[in-house]
């Protein structure tokens, strides 16, 4: 087998999980090009202009000298509603394994009433705390003419925690994973995972056996002036749930640490908002808001509806949206990973996606009621080589981490997903898909 992505078995391997648009397929598997890895894609509309996408790319974690810590940020445009797509473009990060650049991770777009983009991220700057490719200072570019030409990055201001370096001397660590959406002042609001310094949290790094242990909480932040079209240093960010009101999910063994992290959000009918996080239990966490944002209730494990069963997953992504018709689609896995198998081994398999429709419930205790779940994709244990393999034997990512985002696009809610953190696809969200599905309307 030699796989290409001229209509060869790279191609055909991209179908797997029966996308409706093919947004990226990468130039090879094997190594051998700067963009083995793509993920954290975030899809979004820009007033009269393309739909757009920004994610973040890689050299191939194995393999290649450097990988894993070249991330560098590329964006994408399509004009006629994603069915084709534009080769990426790199913004800013390295261009290449052998670049002395400092990398640059997780962009999120911010889009003012004018048109201007910005373009957030993670910029490494050489000091790491627990993990190199989340740590690093905020920095921002913008463009004023669809994506075609970008300004020289500028470093943004992010409010210092008691949970970064008493010192100053490391940056935080965290990362902003879906897109920040307008909040009802008319700023931008968004979530982030936190993790805590090492000399902060609870468990010291002699005590902490794996990345899945690590310290983190879910915190917030604002964005006041979008509007005005600032430089990127002088975007003003205001912290919301933030520090001791930041939200703390318990570890499974360790209940005085907190694992929470990948925040995300939805608008409720009665203007709170409603918000859904991974955590290291096992299970999907949940809060509300009736402040627009301002202050959290204490977080509380997701059931189907009240007095129901908890939603399973995994250390993964378990994002929510709002669909056109005002109901929600919540992705997640419906397993709790591999609790018995030691440190690490909470994360997986992130696979198979099952999606569950969410209705809004008025009187509930939990505002959003679910139905049972429904088998959305799965690899299969597959890679892209075209080849299955044992969780433990692949040489590469065989599973489905939905770090997606989710839009409109001619009449259609689309999500928008990459595929073994390799394939970037497309998947129409349809009525004929959700039809089967019933939510409780009381119980």
């Amino acid at each position: 087998m030699s796989p290409t992505n001229d209509g060869g078995s790279l191609v055909s391997e991209a179908r797997r999980t029966n996308p409706d648009f093919v947004v990226y397929v990468p130039s090879a598997y094997d190594g051998t090009g700067n963009d083995g890895i793509n993920e954290h894609f975030l899809v979004f509309d820009v007033p009269a202009g393309p739909l757009m996408a920004v994610w973040t790319q890689s050299p191939p974690a194995t393999g290649l000298p450097g990988g894993r810590q070249k991330n560098h940020i590329v964006v994408a445009r399509s004009t006629d509603d994603g069915e084709t797509w534009t080769p990426p473009e790199r913004v800013v990060g390295p261009d290449a394994v052998d670049s002395d650049e400092p990398m640059a991770s997780w962009a999120f777009p911010l889009v003012s009433a004018s048109g201007r983009i910005y373009l957030l991220y993670n910029r490494h700057t050489g000091a790491t705390g627990w993990i190199t490719m989340h740590t690093g200072v905020m920095e921002g570019v913008y463009s004023d003419d669809m994506g075609v030409c970008w300004s020289a990055p500028q470093r943004i201001d992010l409010p210092k925690s008691s949970f970064d370096d008493p010192s100053g001397e490391t940056p935080g660590e965290w990362i902003v994973w879906q897109r920040p959406e307008r909040d009802l002042s008319g700023g931008y609001y968004v979530g982030y995972s936190h993790w805590l310094h090492p000399s902060v949290a609870a468990l010291g790094r002699e005590e902490v056996r794996g990345w899945t242990w690590i310290e983190s909480v879910v915190e917030f932040m604002r964005f006041t002036n979008v509007d005005d079209d600032p430089q990127p240093r002088d975007l003003e960010i205001a912290p919301a749930g933030w520090g001791d009101r930041a939200l703390r999910v318990p570890h499974y063994i360790h209940p005085h640490v907190s694992v929470a992290q990948e925040p995300s959000l939805v608008r409720l009918p009665d203007k709170r908002l409603f918000c859904v996080m991974r955590t290291c239990s096992g299970y999907i966490w949940w809060s509300d808001s009736s402040d627009d944002g301002a202050t959290w209730a204490n977080p509380r494990p997701l059931l189907d509806h009240d007095h129901g069963s908890p939603l399973l997953n995994p250390v993964g992504c378990d994002p929510i949206y709002r669909m056109s018709d005002g109901r929600y689609l919540l992705l997640h896995h419906n397993h709790r990973g591999f609790l018995d198998g030691g440190p690490g081994c909470e994360a997986r398999p992130r696979r198979p996606v099952f999606l569950r429709l969410g209705e809004y419930r008025r009187d509930g205790d939990q505002p959003v009621w679910f139905s049972e779940p429904k088998l959305l994709m799965d690899t299969e244990g597959f890679w892209v080589d075209g080849k299955r393999y044992d969780e433990g034997d692949c040489p590469g990512n065989n599973t489905l981490s939905m770090y997606s985002s989710f839009t409109a696009v001619g009449g259609r809610d689309v999500l928008w997903y990459p595929d073994r953190k390799f394939f970037l696809l497309g998947k129409v969200i349809s009525p004929d898909l959700l039809e089967d599905l019933f939510v409780p309307e009381a119980i």
